[in-house]
């Protein structure tokens, strides 16, 4: 036991320990280690942080899951289909009653869709067919 508790790392403690130039006390790791980037401001990033303060805009650290949708599945749901307005998000519904009603006044299916078995990899009986599909292969 006392061999095995030796493997066992203490609590809170870093289990990456770097030796040599990569040390954090060396004298020689702020040559090798690259800077992080300057905290003020260029005159360029400063001119457009001006014009960003001017139209109003600011940059958000999160994402609103509409633009989720537009970067993940290319769904533009702000933008209007018919005129091409700009469009609001009024409400999210989650309640499952008032989407059951819905979806039953849109005459669309109220359940979700039977899930079939997942089928195995294709098998090749036929050699000659397998054959004639992946010529370049024996």
């Amino acid at each position: 036991m006392e061999k095995l508790a030796a493997l066992v790392p203490r609590p809170r403690v870093h289990l990456t320990r770097f030796h040599g130039v990569l040390a954090p006390n060396t004298k020689h790791r702020k040559h090798i280690i690259p800077t992080p980037p300057s905290t003020t401001p260029t005159q360029e990033k400063t001119d457009q942080s001006l014009d960003d303060k001017k139209n109003g805009s600011t940059k958000k650290k999160c994402i609103t899951w509409a633009q989720l949708l537009k970067r993940v599945f290319k769904i533009d749901i702000e933008i209007c289909n018919v005129c091409g307005g700009k469009m609001a998000v009024i409400s999210a519904i989650t309640d499952p009653e008032v989407i059951q009603k819905i979806l039953e006044h849109l005459k669309l299916p109220t359940r979700s869709p039977k899930i079939h078995p997942s089928r195995g990899p294709p098998q090749h009986h036929c050699k000659w067919l397998w054959r004639r599909r992946h010529p370049s292969l024996p």
